[in-house]
């Protein structure tokens, strides 16, 4: 591992675009660097499902910045996967041939299922170890991956074509918020929720996990507004969303903590959080710092180590004949 102890995860989300650099220390990853920028590509997917040229640009731009950071990396060391937006958008092998060129390393279009498996393999990583099951659930801006697992491993592992980009733009349009269209969204989430629901709740996992922007965003705003130090409860999220319909929009000059880049896609994934708690029978959920990206650098680590284990092993076959 001495070589490569330098190891760079590059997260193609739906909302959010992230590097993050960290450096292996006696197998753990110490955090070195992160670039982060909120471009929303989801909300550049036309009616048919086409990336727009302008959400290109963005992300084209933003992968350059990337790519000078990256710079004397070896490509062994750097993995980069695309999300929610580019597994669906017709034109994405068009735009992918481009954001290579441009991020200078290959960019992988991971599915659902992986990008679950990956972002428990970063939160499990990140938390304290138990015996018991946990429930995690990441709410992206173009999907929404639910996991149970034990330890390191993951049990259960689902996808759901439910973020807080797609739903914002689909449910409030605008950012205009009332009770109708708080009501509409929930139930879309809870309808799409209902496909993994007996199977999770007999799980029967003992904690909850949020991680990703949207858990948080609401973490942050129910610690700043007085309901807890640290998570997300029933009574903080009917709070949050009785007050988004009496101010009728998302705004960060009357609700603190509110930051003004979250707003567009909160009211999407807060019905999306709301039903969660609901179908999933949440009553209270911490909140991780780690995500999909943590778990990326860790599986790459993983890789890593497995390749130079069968190096050392063809070494000594070598010696020995």
């Amino acid at each position: 591992m001495s070589r490569h102890e330098t190891l760079a995860a590059v997260d193609l989300g739906s909302n959010s675009f992230h590097l993050l650099i960290g450096r292996v220390v006696d197998g753990q990853i110490t955090p070195l660097d992160a670039l982060r920028e909120v471009l929303r590509l989801g909300a550049g997917l036309s009616a048919d499902q086409r990336l727009d040229r302008s959400a290109q640009a963005r992300a084209l731009e933003t992968l350059q910045r990337f790519h000078e950071r990256l710079h004397g990396f070896p490509r062994q060391a750097v993995r980069a996967v695309g999300t929610h937006a580019l597994r669906v958008a017709k034109n994405a092998p068009a735009f992918l041939r481009e954001a290579r060129e441009a991020l200078g390393f290959p960019i992988e279009v991971i599915a659902g299922r992986e990008e679950a498996r990956l972002i428990y393999l970063g939160v499990s990583r990140a938390l304290e170890p138990a015996s018991h099951r946990r429930l995690v659930i990441d709410i992206g801006g173009g999907s929404t991956e639910c996991i149970v697992g034990s330890g390191r491993e993951p049990q259960l592992t689902e996808s759901l074509f439910i973020g807080c980009v797609s739903y914002s733009l689909r449910f409030f349009p605008g950012g205009r918020i009332d009770e109708a269209r708080m009501k509409a969204a929930e139930s879309a989430a809870r309808e799409e929720l209902a496909s993994i629901v007996r199977a999770y709740r007999a799980a029967q996992w003992q904690e909850a996990i949020g991680s990703s922007g949207t858990a948080r965003s609401i973490e942050g705003i129910l610690r700043e507004n007085g309901f807890a130090q640290h998570g997300i409860d029933r009574a903080g999220l009917e709070w949050l969303r009785s007050t988004l319909i009496r101010l009728e929009r998302a705004d960060p000059e009357r609700i603190a903590a509110l930051r003004p880049n979250r707003v567009p896609v909160l009211p999407g994934g807060l019905a999306i959080m709301s039903a969660a708690f609901e179908e999933l029978g949440i009553e209270r959920m911490r909140v991780s710092d780690a995500a999909l990206r943590h778990g990326v650098l860790y599986d790459l680590l993983g890789r890593m180590q497995h390749r130079d284990m069968r190096e050392a092993t063809v070494a000594q076959f070598m010696r020995r004949y």
